[in-house]
């Protein structure tokens, strides 16, 4: 098998990751470097990349917010996701502040549990427990698990099993 030029090969298979789905830089930077390109070449495949707009960690950070919001996911854990893949805290934060985050762990909470209607301690706790692992903050947390019980907005408070109270 005939060797390519690095550029060439670094260029190429950039462009046929991108054309599969959006990258952040960072991420593609790592799978670049992970196919044995060299790092200079990276950096230079990278900026012509995006001085073309073919790669931008903006349009990748808010597919990724849509994309993880729709699976049920809440702020918390998605803004981690993001720092992991190299997006910067502002630009995660400027598409995680455009969400309706309590819909969506309605949506979450109906997804997984349906319509059930128990709403004893034990089952506000599993609720409770699988919205704070999803990334939903506390009080998003209350309003849904209070919801539908007797509490109305938040619950009755004096209820046990408020993990997840200190964000």
């Amino acid at each position: 098998m005939a060797p390519q030029a690095p550029k060439a090969a670094a260029s190429e298979t950039a462009v046929k990751l991108l054309a599969r789905r959006e990258h952040s830089r960072h991420e593609l930077r790592l799978k670049l470097l992970d196919r044995g390109h060299p790092e200079a070449e990276v950096g230079r495949v990278l900026d012509r990349l995006e001085s073309d707009k073919l790669l931008s960690d903006a349009r990748f950070a808010e597919a990724y917010v849509r994309e993880r919001q729709q699976r049920g996911f809440g702020p918390h854990k998605i803004r981690a996701e993001l720092e992991q893949r190299g997006v910067a805290e502002s630009l995660a934060d400027e598409f995680i502040a455009a969400i309706d985050w309590l819909e969506g762990a309605r949506r979450a909470v109906k997804h997984k549990y349906g319509d059930d209607a128990d709403d004893d301690a034990r089952a506000r706790l599993k609720r409770r427990r699988f919205l704070h692992q999803r990334g939903f903050d506390s009080d998003t947390i209350s309003q849904i698990v209070g919801e539908g019980g007797e509490g109305g907005e938040g619950g009755e408070g004096g209820e046990g099993g408020d993990i997840g109270d200190a964000s």
